[in-house]
């Protein structure tokens, strides 16, 4: 098992990776999920455990579930969450997508 340390640094930066991919400053993201920033930095560290309903609140606000930043592995929520947004995309968009998809997989 890994150490506690690790897995909160993990998860600390999978927070950072969805909050930047979203273009949110920490401000901005605890703003949104009703925390504190020093909450925020604290767990985007991964110095220390953060209580559950803050992280409850976090991945709501980052549009993931729990068991993303806990775990870093896609569940059918995530997964159905990419897919609404692959949709609503414009059909350019769609087709990139796809390319990109393509090459990933390949």
């Amino acid at each position: 098992m890994p150490k506690a340390e690790n897995f909160y640094s993990e998860m600390g930066k999978r927070i950072v990776m969805k909050r930047k991919q979203l273009g949110l400053s920490q401000e901005e993201l605890a703003a949104r999920a009703d925390v504190s920033p020093q909450m925020l930095s604290t767990a985007e560290r991964g110095s220390k455990s953060i209580l559950s309903e803050n992280l409850m609140k976090i991945s709501k606000a980052l549009n993931v579930t729990a068991d993303y930043l806990l775990t870093g592995r896609m569940v059918e929520a995530d997964a159905n969450a990419l897919t609404e947004r692959i949709l609503s995309a414009s059909p350019e968009a769609q087709n990139k997508i796809e390319r990109i998809v393509d090459i990933l997989t390949e």
